[in-house]
């Protein structure tokens, strides 16, 4: 990632897991990023309504973590869901649903550094995260919930392919943006 822009350096990133382990392995590789830790629903909460944060990245199981989304949906902070245990078809879905930016499993935290800066620089040139998302990782999903999972939640995935800029996750996010707030839209 050398040539490569670094959207991450610099910024203040939320980083929510129960397993400490996991939250250092996150640390670490984030380095070039301010980085706070919570290992917990309370902790995170807090932190959440205190600090200003340019991306968090939530668990879903053990820390409420769609909870947390909602909350940091409400304060325009991008929001990635990863998680191993929750890796399904319905959390995904409300994920996108919740307003997150992407989903991704805990399988990729190798190549996290990598996804972030590029789920970032998508979100912050007006891309579609989840457009890359599944560029990147449909093979993935595909091999893990089988090659027709979406064929049972069909109406979701139609519209969600044709709507990727204007879906309901980002519609709920723009109406916690304070810049088309104040515009009055």
């Amino acid at each position: 990632m050398a040539d490569k822009k670094s959207y991450l350096k610099g910024k203040h990133v939320l980083v929510v897991d129960d397993e400490k382990d996991i939250l250092d392995t996150i640390a670490d590789i984030l380095e070039d990023a301010h980085v706070d830790r919570a290992a917990d629903y309370e902790t995170a909460s807090r932190k959440i309504r205190e600090n200003r944060y340019d991306l968090a990245v939530l668990d879903i199981m053990g820390v409420n973590g769609l909870k947390l989304l909602e909350e940091t949906v409400e304060r325009n902070i991008p929001t990635v869901m990863l998680t191993a245990h929750a890796i399904n078809p319905e959390t995904l879905m409300e994920s996108i649903r919740k307003g997150a930016i992407s989903y991704l499993p805990k399988e990729t935290l190798a190549e996290l550094e990598d996804l972030l800066n590029s789920l970032l620089e998508s979100y912050e040139s007006g891309e579609p995260p989840w457009k890359l998302l599944f560029d990147r990782l449909g093979g993935y999903f595909n091999k893990r919930f089988g090659p027709d999972w979406q064929a049972k939640d069909q109406e979701f995935w139609s519209a969600f392919s044709r709507t990727y800029q204007i879906g309901k996750g980002i519609q709920e996010r723009l109406k916690h943006d304070p810049k088309i707030l104040d515009k009055g839209i």
